[in-house]
Parts: structure tokens; sequence; C-alpha cells
């Protein structure tokens, strides 16, 4: 990428930290003509703050196109027609896959569930009315205490404090910012399932989440037909079929995905596997789908 200054160039062993022998990743901008494979991370070129060399590309060089954001926020993808090889994002069908985060096998005991001693947080930093996940707790406020945090409401939390503090609510509204295909982030990792709470989730199909996590793990709203209905079913939970949500912690624990190096670094692994010549000839249409 050029017309942006240059990052820190990273160690030589980094995806070798993350289990990616033989594999190099770079931020030197000056190999790009001998590098086997080239990243570009979208916010960077929508923000102009990088843009495309494309006449210093070597023949038959792979380009990456890489994304976190869901299509909502995702802007400039028209005039990228035909430059991409592969995908690197959060989508299931995904060239490069990279979720926000995933359940894996326990190795040790589970740790304690902490104490309980609040209904419900959401943590929020941009709130908009027209969203759905706004109007959805319009909705719920009449009929449940929901405690918000966030830049939002004037309650702002630390980094280290988000966790311990949803960590003392039963239930975590997980809502995300629009609601797009595969589009599960780290409001339901995190800030629900690592805290130790039970994420009440809007997002995609319930179909969706059950390919990530146990479906007696989380409540999705579409279960309900009214906020009203919802706000009764948390509201007179008992503590049996509370715990209840918590069965796949004996045997799996939490991984949060959020190192863009890691996520860079899977590229190696999928190299072997990925689509030679491929072209995505129209990438706002794919990613819009």
């Amino acid at each position: 990428m050029t017309n942006a200054e240059q990052p820190p160039e990273l160690p030589g062993d980094t995806c070798a930290r993350y289990g990616m022998a033989r594999c190099r990743l770079s931020t030197n901008r000056s190999l790009l003509a001998s590098a086997d494979v080239v990243v570009f991370h979208h916010r960077e070129l929508q923000t102009q703050r990088a843009h495309l060399p494309l006449a210093q590309r070597p023949h038959g060089q792979p380009w990456v196109w890489a994304s976190m954001e869901s299509p909502s926020h995702t802007r400039g993808l028209r005039r990228l027609r035909g430059i991409f090889n592969w995908v690197l994002s959060y989508r299931c069908d995904s060239d490069i896959f990279v979720p926000y985060g995933r359940l894996e096998p326990r190795s040790s005991p589970a740790p304690p569930l902490p104490a309980k001693s609040r209904l419900a947080a959401w943590v929020v930093s941009n709130f908009q009315e027209r969203q759905q996940r706004a109007r959805l707790y319009r909705q719920l406020a009449p009929h449940l205490q929901v405690d918000v945090f966030g830049r939002a409401s004037g309650r702002t939390l630390c980094t280290d404090c988000l966790v311990p503090t949803v960590a003392q609510y039963h239930f975590y509204l997980s809502f995300e910012n629009s609601q797009h295909r595969d589009y599960i982030t780290e409001k339901l990792w995190r800030n629900a399932l690592l805290a130790g709470t039970v994420p009440v989730v809007l997002g995609p199909p319930r179909a969706t989440y059950e390919a990530f996590v146990p479906p007696d793990a989380f409540v999705h709203v579409d279960d309900f037909s009214s906020a009203r209905e919802l706000a009764a079913f948390l509201t007179g939970m008992n503590e049996s079929r509370y715990r209840g949500f918590f069965a796949w912690r004996d045997r799996l624990r939490v991984r949060v995905l959020t190192d863009w190096r890691e996520r860079f670094c899977t590229i190696c692994a999928r190299y072997p596997h990925l689509p030679r010549g491929q072209v995505y000839e129209d990438l706002e249409g794919w990613f819009q789908a």
C-alpha cells in the first residue's frame, strides 16, 4: 500500500507464535514485488489512508481483501471490481474465514461462574435510533431493567473493566450494530460468553449462532413474538433453568480472536487450499449478499 505512513515492522517469528511456521508476515511495503500474497485492510482503503499500488503489482500476485466490518459500515467496494483474488473476513464462505471468537475443548476445570447480583447489561458506544438494536432496546426498557454502559450512556468502561462489570449480570444484550450474514462479533464472545453471562442475541438467525455455540447457550430475540414476551422470559427464569445455559462450560472454553496479526497469519494455513486464478469481479455484490 502507498500514500500512508509505514507501520513498524513485525518480528520474523510473528506467525510462528500462532502455530504457523515457515510463514513471514511483514508490514514492509518495499517487499511488494517479492511477496507471495499481499493483504489490504479495507478500513485503510475506505478512509484513503492507503491506496492500491496497481501499477507495481507483479503479474499473477494474489491480493487479499480483508475486513471484519459489516456491509452496513463498508463503503467504496464498487471501485474494487476485478482486483482481489481472495477474501479474509468473518463470513463463513470467505476464502480465509476468521471469526471473532470460537469455543475450544477445555483442558482444565472451568472456573466458578461469577456471582450474579444484577439483571441485564448492555455496553453500547454508537447508539442510533434508526438501528434495530436501538428500537428493540426502547421496546424492552419498560419491561426489563437494563443497565447501559458505554459512550452512548455516559457511563464508559475501561477496557479491563468491561468483562468483570458484565460478569455481575445474569444477561447481556449482545445486540449487533447491524444484522448481516454470519456477522457475530465480540459482543457475543467477549462481552457475554467470556464474562460468564447469558447472551441475549440480536444478529443473524438462530441457526447461524448454533453453528458456533450450543443451542442452549444463548437467548435469541427471534424466539419471541414481542419485547414484552422476551422480558417476561428473562425476568421469570428460575435458577435451575439459568444454570442450564452454562452446561457447555464443563467441556468448552471461550477463545476471543482479536489480534490482526493472527488473522493475517491464518492466510498461510489456508494458502495451499486457496483457489488459484480466482478474481472477485463484483466484490460489492458478494459482500452485500
